[in-house]
């Protein structure tokens, strides 16, 4: 049983500029692309830095307000230098925040959420751009068919990985919601069971309806 990879879910044709790119281009190519952010690729083609719309909007916001309506903006340092930037590499949020083709969509959608980003440049061991993964592409794990999630959950997941015979439990997926029916052995198997199938990709729900034939748990565990 493996997740899904970067290298699979990916866009591979990057819209991206270069670090001597000036602000009105970048502009451009977000407005006729229709992306919220751009890689910002060194003359070797390494990535060094992204310039999203949230960094271009700093020289909007720095802009003098004829009426006053709203205070000027308090700005650190940095984010005064990105609001007086002209060019990419003044503009963009650098060290990059980048994953790996052979990352699977766990680890990447975690480093989405720590780092508070929306999609991340994938790069190659030498920091070339080879492509951008972005939340929607982790997404679309959800789209698996109901018929895949679940013969991967018996094949791979029930017989493979924990031994059980075919007959021994059933797992009834619907809109990926999973149902587990069947009789165990131990008791202990049964949370073991629903966490590995929660980890299965495309997975929404996990409902459990799982009796055993005996109590290896010595009580641990409230009755099902």
């Amino acid at each position: 049983m493996q997740h899904r990879t970067v290298d699979e879910l990916m866009t591979r044709k990057v819209v991206q500029v270069r670090q001597d790119t000036p602000f009105k281009e970048i502009v451009r190519e977000l407005a006729e692309n229709d992306v919220t952010a751009v890689p910002v690729v060194a003359h070797d083609g390494r990535v060094i830095g992204v310039v999203s719309e949230a960094d271009l909007m700093r020289k909007s916001a720095d802009q003098p307000d004829p009426f006053g309506r709203v205070p000027v903006p308090d700005l650190e340092a940095w984010e005064r230098a990105k609001a007086e930037g002209a060019r990419a590499e003044e503009l963009m949020s650098a060290p990059p925040v980048c994953a790996r083709p052979e990352w699977n969509v766990v680890e990447t959608a975690r480093l989405m959420t720590v780092q508070g980003v929306k999609r991340l440049p994938v790069v190659d061991e030498t920091d070339k751009l080879v492509g951008i993964i972005s939340r929607a592409d982790i997404l679309r794990v959800f789209l698996r068919e109901d018929t895949a999630i679940r013969e991967e959950i018996h094949r791979d997941l029930l017989q493979h990985t924990l031994g059980l015979a075919p007959s021994a439990v059933t797992a009834d997926v619907s809109e990926g919601q999973v149902t587990l029916t069947g009789t165990v052995e131990a008791r202990s198997m049964i949370p073991v069971i629903e966490r590995l199938c929660r980890s299965v990709d495309g997975v929404v729900a996990v409902h459990q309806h799982l009796t055993y034939t005996s109590d290896d748990t010595g009580g641990r565990f409230p009755a099902p």
